[in-house]
């Protein structure tokens, strides 16, 4: 709350409790806001990020939460998953205090303290909001809030925001996440924010895609909306866990980034035109098929794909509109995708993709496939040589302890997968009494890519690591852990970030020098 702010800025935020819910009519300006921590830089003569500059910037380690509350003493969603800089913004929020602020954090490494604070309001009127409604038929949980505050973000530069809401009385504090997304990403390395995933597994309102208010699968809800907070006590989704550490990673590198969620890739069938790379972070299981087709596309003209979790691109879901705007539900029925309105209607089914009917399962993409969890289990490097560990010091046969959990990719023949592939990584696991193996893995194509596959799902997690071996944070990730999941990361993104990848770094196949592969 102390952090140094600049001179005043131009941006200013309208404020409006409407009498629609949807329309909020913005009353009058309130008084402009300032602008915290040093000025906005030019943008690179492309016009994209120049994520130098952005990252030379003082930083702001004030930025985390530290006064949680009780719950539903604040809380907020944003109306746009995600937009352009300077495109309004329109927030509604909830609070049990007088008052409350809005600070924008853009989420970096800026010298470690991770965050710079590039906008705060002045306090804006609270109002108790009312509670969640659920829809009888498919169980969908959602905010019918007004909105309260529409931000104006001229100045933003791009990049993966954490707003934080404060009561004024200094009681409790909520982050609500906004992509404010790239126009272009030819020649850069695009981070995907795999919102819909998060909101896959928000339970705010009593239900997600996976249980609801008995805590049964039956109860579950079969579309979530994005027209409601997060559940998880932060108010951040899945960003903090799987996302963050890896944005910090890529802004320190300094290299050529872009910005995006999974729905914008989705949306814009040109977004990814020219890419070097697509990054998938720590858990982005849930794609819709544009999605999949679009990276599939640029996968296959010479844009690279490093998947730094597990379960990627396992169900596959349908996004539809809700009052607030276009892209705000994702539908996915799973078991019950027969009593989908929009399947009857023809649309593909909203169940797992390797299932029939319309059965195309993951590893055709990334050819690792999804393989199960729970488990927890040492990390077994088994090709040391291989240029991606290259500053490791890892020797054949090393292993890092909970580094493979808790759900896991493997490569299995059985299942469509490019040729030629490499295995640098097999790592024994047992689950629910079955014996199989985590797969990292790395793979080049005809058309120039390459696709790099951690296998874990703590992959993104470890990043962080710096404890002892046996702490207890981070699952019991130690040190070790951290600088072999960084140092790999990092090579991975700077090969990735020269283009495609595959004529100077061929996969060597290597499936036939394991028993049973």
């Amino acid at each position: 709350m102390h952090e140094s702010e600049g001179r005043p800025g131009r941006r200013r935020l309208i404020l409006g409790l409407a009498a629609a819910a949807i329309t909020a009519r913005p009353g009058p300006p309130a008084r402009a806001a300032t602008r915290a921590e040093g000025p906005v830089r030019q943008p690179p003569p492309d016009g994209g990020l120049d994520v130098t500059a952005e990252n030379a910037l003082p930083g702001s380690p004030g930025w985390r939460i530290t006064r949680p509350g009780p719950a539903r003493a604040v809380e907020g969603f944003a109306e746009r998953v995600s937009l352009r800089p300077g495109e309004p913004l329109g927030l509604r929020v909830s609070t049990t205090a007088a008052s409350y602020t809005v600070s924008a954090y853009r989420m970096g490494w800026y010298g470690g303290a991770r965050a710079r604070l590039v906008w705060r309001s002045a306090p804006l009127p609270g109002v108790r909001q009312p509670p969640a409604t659920t829809d009888p038929g498919t169980r969908t949980a959602s905010a019918p809030w007004q909105r309260t505050a529409l931000l104006d973000t001229s100045g933003w530069p791009e990049g993966a925001y954490l707003l934080r809401l404060d009561t004024t009385d200094g009681l409790a504090q909520r982050f609500v996440p906004v992509t404010v997304r790239s126009a272009a990403t030819a020649g850069r390395t695009v981070l995907t924010q795999s919102v819909t995933t998060w909101q896959a597994y928000n339970r705010w309102g009593g239900a997600d895609l996976y249980k609801g208010r008995t805590g049964r699968k039956a109860s579950r809800s079969l579309r979530v909306t994005f027209d409601r907070p997060y559940a998880n006590g932060n108010g951040a989704g899945q960003f903090l866990v799987y996302e963050a550490p890896a944005v910090a990673l890529a802004e320190r590198l300094g290299l050529p980034l872009a910005y995006a969620t999974g729905i914008d890739v989705a949306r814009d069938p040109e977004l990814l035109c020219g890419a070097a790379a697509v990054v998938s972070m720590g858990h982005d299981e849930y794609w819709s098929p544009e999605q999949r087709r679009h990276v599939t596309l640029a996968r296959d003209t010479g844009t690279n794909l490093a998947v730094l979790g597990a379960n990627c691109c396992y169900r596959r879901i349908r996004l539809e509109a809700s009052a607030a705007g276009p892209d705000r539900v994702v539908v996915c029925y799973k078991d019950d995708y027969a009593r989908d309105p929009g399947y009857q209607r023809g649309s593909p089914p909203t169940h797992d993709f390797r299932r029939a009917p319309a059965a195309d399962p993951e590893s055709s993409l990334l050819g690792v496939i999804y393989d199960g969890y729970p488990v927890d289990a040492p990390y077994v490097v088994t090709h040391p040589g291989h240029w991606l560990l290259e500053g490791t010091g890892a020797r054949a046969g090393d292993s890092f302890p909970h580094l493979v959990g808790v759900e896991y990719d493997r490569v299995n023949p059985r299942h469509p997968t490019p040729r030629p592939i490499e295995v640098l990584a097999r790592s024994p696991v047992v689950r629910k009494g079955r014996a199989s193996y985590a797969d990292t893995a790395y793979l080049t194509l005809p058309g120039g890519a390459a696709v790099f596959a951690t296998g874990t799902m703590r992959w993104v997690e470890a990043l962080d690591a710096t404890g002892p071996a046996g702490g207890k944070a981070n699952h019991g990730l130690d040190a070790r852990a951290g600088h072999f999941t960084r140092t790999v990361t990092a090579n991975v993104l700077r090969a990735f970030a020269r283009g495609p990848a595959g004529p100077a770094r061929p996969a060597r196949d290597n499936l036939d020098t394991f028993p049973g592969a």
